[in-house]
């Protein structure tokens, strides 16, 4: 008796794959061993980088704040541990929307710790 293989379900399988490099560049798109690595490889970049995503965000707020508190002649770790000192509690996205968006209520912030 011949070996059954459950084809409707791999064709399945391959098919989940292929939509999902549907946009993808040359064989990438539509060969099926190419495909699942590319999938693969996919996967691996979008997890890595949803922890580096929070990362790099972090770092950008950073700068904002830095270049927004040197506008009032403070360097970012100056206007960080004066905030913590007087316990105004606002986080690096606040602060950095202020820096940027709303500059007169950032002064008011450098002012009050000053």
């Amino acid at each position: 008796m011949p070996r059954s293989v459950n084809t409707v379900a791999s064709r399945q399988r391959r098919k989940k794959v292929l939509k999902q490099v549907k946009g993808q560049f040359g064989r990438r798109k539509n060969v099926w061993t190419v495909a699942k690595n590319a999938y693969e490889k996919g996967q691996a970049y979008a997890f890595r980088d949803r922890r580096n995503k929070k990362r790099s965000f972090r770092a950008l707020w950073i700068q904002r704040i830095n270049a927004g508190a040197r506008l009032y002649g403070m360097s970012y770790s100056e206007f960080m541990g004066k905030l913590h000192k007087k316990n105004i509690e606002l986080n690096r996205k606040t602060l950095a929307d202020l820096a940027m968006n709303h500059p007169d209520a950032f002064k008011a912030i450098v002012d009050s710790v000053k």
